[in-house]
């Protein structure tokens, strides 16, 4: 595997990796995603290796790859993190900007800096990726020593991981991290049987509540279609990308995905790809897009070119929740939202 070396440890070496291609992806894999049961998309090497050949970050991007790999002597990799130098903080959903101006008035210069992230993914998950056994701890360890070797070695100004766990934010206290806590609201599901099942759950008045609102969102003759894997068409990402633009224009300005990014995840990752598209009159008027991880179901993106009341809520949270407790998957994260989504 080619890349800069950094620094050696007794029986494995630590390399700065500039692009994914480099890392082979079963081996990327084994460390990413151990066990099937937690399965995590976004730090998959098909994920990860689709930003960087769509282009989304790379040159030009200010997110430029950095990623660290644990060799051993013997060739095979122990350990890994996605790293970028970022030049700005944007598409990282952690709004550190009145750090970086704190920093520089100072003295400092806050940008480049060195993040530890799946980039435009406000996703919890893991960001030091270690082989099970005896040496993982000690492997977590010394990527984090490596990031900030690296963040010193390339004039980065500080280390920062993002959507990390509390007990790897204990961990990273420990080696003289500071923390930073925000919060994130999931729904779970409690070994429910059918969406009547967790709507039981609910007073009285609630769960009519829910029941209109559903039947309101497909009343103009509005069809729901769930489309996976090898089932969703280069169509039906023309007519997602469009939904996800029209957001992305209004919300942020300047999209962060681009229309092949979506083409090369749903050849590389299909099974992990579900699409809920609303049609009305033959139509694709809505859609959102969900990763499927081991044990959730992530929403991600959602977009429509009309607009019908409770159509975001039956397309993002309502059939979101009728796929996770149908499939008996454990939650449903949709991001970077308020307590009022779910």
């Amino acid at each position: 595997m080619e890349g800069n070396h950094l620094s050696r440890s007794p029986g494995v070496e630590v390399k700065v990796v500039a692009a994914l291609s480099a890392v082979d992806a079963s081996a990327w894999n084994a460390v990413a995603n151990p066990d099937p049961a937690l399965y995590n998309p976004f730090v998959s090497h098909e994920f990860l290796s689709a930003l960087e050949q769509a282009k989304c970050v790379g040159p030009g991007t200010g997110w430029t790859p950095r990623h660290l790999v644990i060799e051993a002597d013997g060739g095979g990799i122990e350990a890994a993190a996605p790293c970028y130098a970022k030049n700005h903080s944007q598409g990282e959903y952690v709004f550190d900007h009145s750090w970086a101006d704190a920093y520089m008035q100072a003295g400092g210069r806050y940008y480049p800096k060195l993040q530890i992230a799946v980039p435009f993914t406000p996703v919890p998950g893991p960001r030091l990726l270690t082989r099970p056994g005896a040496t993982s701890a000690a492997n977590e360890q010394l990527l984090a020593a490596a990031a900030l070797e690296l963040a010193s070695q390339a004039g980065l100004s500080s280390v920062h991981l993002t959507f990390i766990d509390r007990a790897l934010q204990e961990r990273l206290a420990a080696l003289g991290f500071l923390r930073r806590t925000g919060q994130q609201f999931h729904w779970t599901n409690q070994g429910f049987s059918s969406f009547e099942d967790f709507l039981a759950t609910f007073a009285s008045r609630k769960r009519k509540a829910v029941r209109k609102e559903r039947a309101e969102a497909v009343s103009a003759d509005i069809e729901i279609e769930h489309v996976k894997g090898s089932d969703i068409t280069e169509a039906h990402w023309d007519a997602f990308f469009e939904f996800y633009m029209d957001t992305g224009n209004r919300k942020w300005g300047r999209p962060y995905l681009n229309r092949t990014f979506f083409s090369l995840i749903g050849r590389a990752m299909p099974e992990q790809c579900l699409l809920v598209m609303a049609k009305r009159a033959g139509r694709y008027i809505a859609g959102a897009l969900n990763m499927i991880g081991g044990d959730c179901l992530y929403g991600r993106y959602w977009g429509a070119v009309e607009h019908h009341p409770f159509l975001h809520f039956e397309v993002c949270y309502y059939q979101a929740i009728e796929y996770a407790i149908s499939h008996k998957l454990a939650r449903v994260e949709a991001g970077a939202q308020g307590e009022h989504k779910l």
